[in-house]
């Protein structure tokens, strides 16, 4: 899903800076056809985009990507932005913005409810949760890739 997003918004003309996955094949390959690094670290990703996506698969491996201590997504990431586009529990998105407040980052919550051919075409249903001032910081963003874009309230909903 990750991928076909980052596909997406660079045929819309964004920049794709980098590209992560625990499967470093895929990751390369990804990131070669886009034109994006391919960084080792956590901390590599976030000094490459003011903008960092993530797409997983649980709740474990989102809260492994922004650990409170070791490699993560949150060092130096002071002013940054966080779309955390994981379907997981209301509790984790919670948890994943109390620690990006810590650290002086903006998170929001972007849960999807679509497939792979609507990831490639930019018609996803995005539900959003967090600031009001964070969902319209990357609503550009998100439009490219969402047809049916909702901001539904704060982080958890």
């Amino acid at each position: 899903m990750g991928a076909n997003m980052a596909r997406r918004l660079k045929s819309c003309g964004y920049p794709i800076a980098a590209v992560y996955d625990l499967n470093k094949e895929t990751a390369a390959a990804v990131a070669a056809e886009l034109g994006a690094a391919c960084p080792a670290t956590l901390a590599e990703v976030t000094a490459s985009a003011d903008v960092i996506f993530t797409v997983v698969s649980d709740d474990a491996a989102q809260l492994s990507l922004f650990a409170e201590k070791g490699d993560t997504l949150f060092a130096g990431a002071t002013g940054k932005v966080f779309v955390n586009c994981a379907t997981i529990s209301p509790k984790t998105h919670v948890e994943i913005e109390r620690r990006g407040k810590k650290s002086w980052v903006f998170t929001l919550e972007c849960c999807i409810a679509s497939s792979i051919p609507q990831a490639l075409d930019g018609t996803l249903y995005m539900m959003c949760g967090g600031t009001p001032t964070v969902f319209e910081r990357v609503k550009p963003i998100l439009e490219n890739l969402s047809s049916t874009l909702r901001h539904i309230g704060p982080a958890g909903q």
